[in-house]
């Protein structure tokens, strides 16, 4: 019985907090906000691989590398910043003969140059080049734009949804923002690398000028929020 009236107790005791809620709004309206953006990379990002296995063993890591490090300075690459060591090993295998492999990663500002690039590192037989991914430089400044537009967007419904029915809206009370990061853009290698070959094909003075056919970078947001009606 002592049970059932403090039950009783608390459920009176919070009606007067859910009324008090309830006046405190008596009417609002909820909104979905929606903003996107389309974003031209300026961020590429390759990985190269030099293996002494490409060359049968004739020609070391080490001679490989030389010749990869001029052929980027020619391109007009700034070997000091844009290009980074990502791992040194050797494959052992049951002949006991050991293999040198170089991994590298390479970061370049545009379609032009990575096309460009690539065309250099064939030409020293250095073929297996990938696209890591893609990005841009103010990637998060425009992650920052476009919510900001996202709830923009929101409070204009709102205030177009609340005029058609002779109100305006208030403050607003409610703000839910359910997005994730957004990732950068990654790619079909083999389909970028079939469009480099088509290029590298084309008359040797368009190659490099030819810009390769990547995709923007979309950024998209959304958000729902509460706005009080006057």
């Amino acid at each position: 019985m002592k049970r059932f009236i403090l039950a009783a107790a608390v459920v009176l005791l919070a009606l007067p907090a859910a009324a008090q809620v309830q006046e405190a709004f008596p009417s609002y309206i909820q909104v979905n906000g929606r903003a996107e953006k389309e974003i031209v990379p300026d961020e590429f990002y390759l990985q190269i691989v030099i293996n002494e296995r490409d060359s049968k063993g004739k020609i070391s890591v080490e001679s490989q590398q030389r010749d990869m490090i001029a052929a980027l300075k020619r391109a007009g690459v700034d070997v000091e910043k844009q290009l980074k060591v990502a791992n040194l090993s050797s494959e052992f295998f049951k002949k006991n003969a050991s293999v040198a492999t170089a991994k590298y990663q390479l970061q370049l500002g545009s379609s032009a140059e990575v096309n460009k690039v690539w065309q250099a590192l064939d030409g020293l037989g250095i073929s297996n080049v990938s696209i890591l991914k893609v990005s841009h430089s103010k990637i998060e400044q425009y992650k920052e734009q476009v919510r900001i537009e996202a709830m923009q967007n929101a409070k204009k419904s709102a205030s177009t949804l609340a005029e058609a029915v002779g109100q305006t809206i208030g403050k607003c009370f409610y703000i839910y923002d359910s997005n994730s990061d957004m990732m950068p853009r990654f790619y079909n290698n083999a389909v970028v690398m079939r469009s480099m070959k088509a290029s590298a094909d084309m008359a040797e003075g368009a190659v490099a000028d030819e810009p390769l056919d990547f995709k923007t970078i979309k950024l998209e947001y959304n958000v729902q929020a509460k706005f009080v009606l006057e």
